[in-house]
């Protein structure tokens, strides 16, 4: 794995009270276009810089073009402040350009046991996750990112690329930061987005663009050691696009992010 973390890949340096200077790095890319959570992580850490409330708790973004690799801007705004949590707009911006515009809720995760929940999946086991996704799709697109982060299957996720898609469009394992990193709240934002589609589980696809995605930020993960957990699933694809749910647990079992996302999808 690579010895760069996420924290250095995602860093962005304040030029102006309200403009940041970030480098989107070639190796955080799938087929040469860089991956839509870890853009949305570079806005993050812009929105929450010299805040009384430092935790992403909500963010929303929308992928108006691809950037390239290279120098880009992020520019951040605050729409309201308040006691118990903030609203930012931020956008990254290059050669002129908005790529992403997105608008976040930030406030102060508290550690705590869960009041009530319904509905939500059950985590997957860790210990079954042994198969390493490769830096190459099914249909052979390059995914420089997959040399950077450690994504594990279960054996049956791992059969879309050994025996091909189940038709079930749902992917189980784990994630890893590069060298172990643990996850905050801004690289929960990319982790919502790390794994491969859940359509590689539906039909052989090349790159699916993400045009909407959406993240809640639940906790902070367990300082306790081991990969999160992720479940990652399509719902429906029609006319063109795909909506998907992705669900991650820390080591301890506890849910820590949930994510939805529009994206563009071909299929034959």
């Amino acid at each position: 794995m690579s010895t760069t973390t996420f924290a250095a890949v995602s860093a962005v340096k304040r030029r102006s009270p309200s403009g940041f200077d970030a480098d989107i790095s070639p190796q955080w890319t799938i087929g040469g276009k860089p991956n839509g959570g870890y853009l949305l992580a570079l806005v993050g850490r812009a929105a929450v810089a010299d805040r009384e409330h430092t935790d992403v708790l909500a963010a929303s973004a929308h992928y108006l073009r691809s950037p390239d690799p290279g120098p880009a801007d992020v520019e951040v705004e605050t729409l309201r402040t308040g006691r118990a949590a903030s609203q930012v707009r931020g956008r990254l911006v290059q050669n002129g350009k908005t790529c992403v515009e997105a608008l976040f809720t930030v406030g102060t995760l508290v550690p705590g046991a869960t009041y009530w929940q319904d509905g939500l999946p059950p985590a997957p086991l860790a210990a079954e996750a042994t198969f390493r996704v490769p830096s190459t799709t099914p249909v052979g697109v390059p995914v420089a990112i997959m040399e950077e982060i450690d994504v594990r299957f279960d054996p049956e996720s791992a059969r879309v690329f050994s025996a091909g898609p189940s038709g079930h469009g749902e992917l189980r394992g784990t994630l890893t930061l590069p060298g172990g990193e643990p996850f905050d709240p801004v690289s929960l934002l990319f982790a919502v987005d790390a794994f491969p589609p859940a359509t590689f589980d539906i039909a052989a696809t090349g790159w699916v663009p993400t045009l909407e995605l959406t993240a809640y930020v639940r906790a902070r993960p367990a300082p306790a050691p081991g990969p999160l957990r992720v479940l990652h699933r399509a719902h429906l694809i029609a006319d063109g696009r795909v909506d998907e749910s992705c669900h991650l647990w820390d080591s301890t079992g506890t849910l820590v992010a949930q994510g939805t996302q529009l994206a563009g999808i071909r299929l034959g």
